[in-house]
């Protein structure tokens, strides 16, 4: 390869979305970062909160994992911080292996998990699994949205009511015995802030949608703080937030047995959701979104990430779509939003320590009630049963017996699924002609499908000859025989044996160069070709049945 070869491809390698990059775009870009930064910060900070971690934590991962995405990312328009489904599923996770927040420092354990889902998503890349995690389908992610939102919801009512503690990492049915138990203690004053903060940012969403509503209840929370006086009347503050940087350090091995269930859930749902979102937002003419690539950049962003105590980081649809709308052109923007995370973190602690609990509930509480998709239910209630039954029964899991199982839940009922469409006979039987019957197998041939291909073609020429026709040969059209394995290949070699034996001839039809020089390998099928009984079409198999004996 030439200099300038090697060259070119390191240009793609780095910063793809910028190649080409047009000073008209400038302009676009530095607005659309901001915008997307007056969401994405505060955002990040409540998720944080979801998983019962400091706030700096959702603030650490508006920088590092951003700007990975930024330099190896396909999607233009596309902000990789966290999500509400992925702060849940990390707080289950903590919980689940014991390290959620309490006397120990659960940031360690959190910095190992981000780690694992990163090397997960890389060692996928490594074998292209891209397209493989795509097959789960649309169901299973609006089902465990679904249970996402409901139990996060509710966890955050009693923050809302004034209780501090946070109980979405420990299921929805806890969830709900907190409300009841927080009732009793509720503040009025914490009352009437989240009240307020929730109609803002409904209201805004409805009505004023360019207008970041994140940041303007963050901010009017905190003016209320300072100025009249919040916190004397009993409106609890988040913990004091740091200032500056977190320098890299190495994360906790210590629970990586019982942090591997959820960096796996996480890992799936961290590659879906960006897939979805990067997909959803590319606009014609752009490039095409390659799986691949995403996979790469989303695990380079959460392993790098995991140094710099990080929650797991994924494409979110909502700062996402702010920074199209206000005109992103390129991975810019997300460069201009870390560099607005960084002065934040480093200039505005001991303003952001002024922050309520309940505002940032608020912003939580909004944001996932969203996930409950009312709309797809009903879609896939009029369009596919299915579908309908999968989303139901993952939710209904994730509700019940916790959201790692949910996604365990939904991923197996998905593949079931597609193993029973693949399974499902498609055989196309004509009428024989001068003694030959052509059959199609319309769908691909694989281990677990090909016994019963075998039995559907013995039936079919049995079921001919037992209508009074004289039938000489089967000529098998195998235009779907593109990859194929040993078992499938002695497999059409027993039926062969099976047809000769009641004096049918077996003629293979348009096999694909790429299976036949597999099949070849086998003395079976070169025997095959030698005598003449693999033809280049179906027509052609059927046309040489004038002549057989």
């Amino acid at each position: 390869m030439s200099q300038t070869g090697v060259a070119r491809r390191r240009r793609a390698l780095l910063f793809p979305t910028l190649r080409g990059y047009r000073r008209g775009w400038l302009g676009p870009d530095l607005l659309a970062g901001l915008s997307a930064g007056a969401v994405v910060v505060p955002q990040a900070m409540a998720y944080a909160t979801i998983a019962n971690l400091p706030v700096e934590i959702g603030l650490y991962t508006c920088m590092v994992p951003m700007l990975v995405y930024a330099m190896l990312g396909g999607s233009r328009a596309m902000s990789v911080s966290t999500t509400s489904t992925i702060a849940t599923l990390t707080a289950t996770t903590l919980v689940s292996a014991g390290v959620a927040a309490g006397s120990d420092d659960p940031v360690p354990d959190l910095m190992a998990l981000t780690l694992m889902v990163g090397l997960l998503l890389l060692v996928c890349r490594l074998f292209r699994l891209g397209s493989l995690v795509e097959n789960i389908s649309k169901a299973t992610i609006v089902g465990i949205q679904v249970g996402v939102g409901a139990t996060v919801a509710v966890g955050q009512l009693p923050k809302l009511l004034g209780e501090t503690s946070n109980f979405s990492g420990h299921g929805f049915i806890r969830s709900l015995v907190a409300v009841v138990e927080a009732v009793p203690g509720a503040n009025a004053a914490t009352i009437a802030l989240s009240a307020g903060s929730i109609a803002v940012l409904f209201l805004l969403k409805r009505f004023a949608a360019r207008v970041p509503g994140p940041l303007l209840v963050v901010v009017g929370g905190i003016l209320l703080v300072a100025f009249a006086g919040l916190e004397g009347a009993g409106v609890e503050l988040i913990p004091p937030v740091p200032q500056g940087f977190p320098p890299p350090s190495l994360p906790s091995f210590a629970h990586v047995p019982e942090l591997l269930p959820g960096a796996i859930a996480i890992a799936v749902m961290a590659f879906l959701e960006s897939a979805a979102v990067a997909r959803g937002i590319r606009k014609p003419g752009e490039p095409q979104i390659d799986s691949d690539q995403e996979l790469f950049a989303t695990g380079a962003a959460n392993t790098v990430g995991s140094l710099f105590q990080v929650l797991p980081a994924a494409g979110g649809f909502s700062q996402s779509a702010v920074n199209q709308g206000a005109g992103a052109r390129t991975q810019l923007a997300t460069l201009v939003t870390v560099v607005l995370a960084v002065l934040v973190a480093l200039f505005l602690g001991p303003v952001l320590s002024l922050l309520p609990q309940a505002t940032l509930a608020a912003l939580v509480f909004v944001a996932v009630i969203g996930l409950i998709d009312v709309g797809s239910l009903v879609r896939f209630w009029r369009v596919s049963r299915t579908d309908f039954w999968i989303a139901v029964a993952t939710a209904f899991v994730g509700l019940t017996a916790g959201l790692l199982l949910a996604v365990l839940v939904g991923i197996l009922a998905t593949f079931v699924a597609v193993l029973r469409e693949l399974n499902r006979l498609r055989v196309e039987v004509g009428e024989p002609v001068d003694g030959v019957l052509p059959v199609r197998l319309m769908g691909p041939l694989y281990t677990a499908n090909v016994l019963a291909n075998e039995n559907a073609v013995l039936a079919a020429a049995a079921d001919a000859a037992a209508g009074g026709a004289h039938v000489r040969a089967v000529a098998l059209e195998l235009t779907r025989l593109s990859a194929t394995s040993i078992t499938v290949l002695d497999t059409l070699a027993d039926l062969d044996r099976e047809l000769a034996a009641t004096g049918v001839e077996l003629r293979l039809a348009a096999v694909p160069e790429s299976g036949a020089q597999v099949a070849r390998r086998t003395s079976w099928f070169s025997g095959l070709e030698s005598a003449g009984r693999v033809y280049p079409t179906l027509e052609a198999a059927v046309a040489a049945g004038a002549g057989a004996s």
